[in-house]
């Protein structure tokens, strides 16, 4: 798993870790910064110099969370805007924690200012990021909030 090389100048390449617990309830955390400031998001951020996409998003989810994850399988990518008039070039990949991390650990740092676990009806009443939701909704990867 490697960044896409060869991306247009005004790409920023980006990956974010679709992180469950065994309750089945997603980690996210709250953004701290700009772009999208006070939403939630699943963790994640740039991808550095010669870093793979496993490894950014690996640092990515222990920088914001505290927790050690295995990278998985890309569940999708989206493209969004920049402030600067470029695009986020974003990969989410699905993640499980390490054996032994106790999911209760997480822990709000780097540019995150709150991590929770939340349910499906839960993650439903956030204000997530722009189409964060429906995203994951559409990758299979978070199960439609159910009817009440």
């Amino acid at each position: 798993m490697t960044g896409i090389t060869g991306a247009a100048p005004d790409a920023v390449e980006c990956v974010g870790g679709i992180v469950h617990d065994a309750q089945g309830r997603l980690l996210l955390i709250r953004r701290g910064t700009e772009p999208s400031r006070g939403c939630w998001s699943v963790p994640g951020g740039r991808v550095e110099a010669g870093e793979s996409d496993a490894e950014a998003t690996a640092r990515e989810v222990w920088e914001e969370t505290g927790l050690r994850v295995r990278v998985g399988a890309l569940a999708g990518s989206v493209e969004r805007p920049t402030p600067s008039g470029g695009r986020f070039v974003i990969r989410d990949y699905v993640c499980t924690l390490d054996p032994g991390v106790d999911p209760a650990s997480a822990r709000a740092g780097d540019d995150a200012d709150a991590v929770g676990w939340f349910s499906p009806e839960e993650a439903g009443s956030l204000t997530c990021t722009p189409g964060l939701l429906d995203a994951l909704h559409a990758w299979g990867v978070l199960a439609p909030p159910a009817a009440t």
